[in-house]
């Protein structure tokens, strides 16, 4: 087998990045269309990544956000995107990097974008997925994790993926 000298992984890696990047252009200029919603869930520890602290110390490695009904102040940059969220009803400003990001998940048209954190392996970069059969077996959709910060709100801000993750 001839050896390549160009690095296809890395070119995959980052023309999938910059899909995310353009979904969140999109939805930025346009808002959001019909029922599309993002699941983003990201490294928290990863460098440029800014949380609230209290967030920072309850999900160390990673969280997801969820971009559907309330957020506001989404501004898409070329390496990071910024957003207002608001978690048990205190409005928070987010800056995420397009690096620290490990999946992309629009649950409406069963799309998902998944990447792999592990930078030693030449193996699954990043992978686009379509899903044929039900995602969530009990039609309730995906279960939020219990939000336990300061505040009276009722959680529902982080969704575990597990659902949606390749087995």
């Amino acid at each position: 087998m001839t050896e390549s000298h160009i690095d296809y992984q890395a070119l995959v890696h980052k023309a999938l990045k910059g899909a995310v990047r353009d979904i969140l252009l999109r939805v930025a200029a346009e808002g959001l269309v019909g029922d599309h919603h993002y699941y983003i869930t990201f490294k928290t520890e990863a460098e440029g990544v800014q949380v609230p602290k209290r967030m920072q110390t309850q999900y160390p490695n990673e969280m997801t956000i969820v971009i559907q009904h309330r957020f506001w102040d989404l501004n898409v940059y070329d390496d990071f995107f910024e957003i207002g969220l608001s978690f048990n009803q205190r409005a928070e400003h987010l800056v995420i990097p397009f690096e620290a990001i490990t999946s992309l998940v629009d649950p409406s048209v069963r799309f998902a974008l998944q990447f792999d954190d592990k930078k030693d392996e030449a193996e699954d970069d990043g992978e686009a997925l379509l899903f044929d059969d039900p995602v969530v077996e009990d039609d309730g959709g995906p279960t939020f994790a219990e939000d336990t910060t300061e505040g009276t709100g009722n959680g529902g801000n982080v969704v575990p993926l597990d659902a949606y993750r390749k087995g």
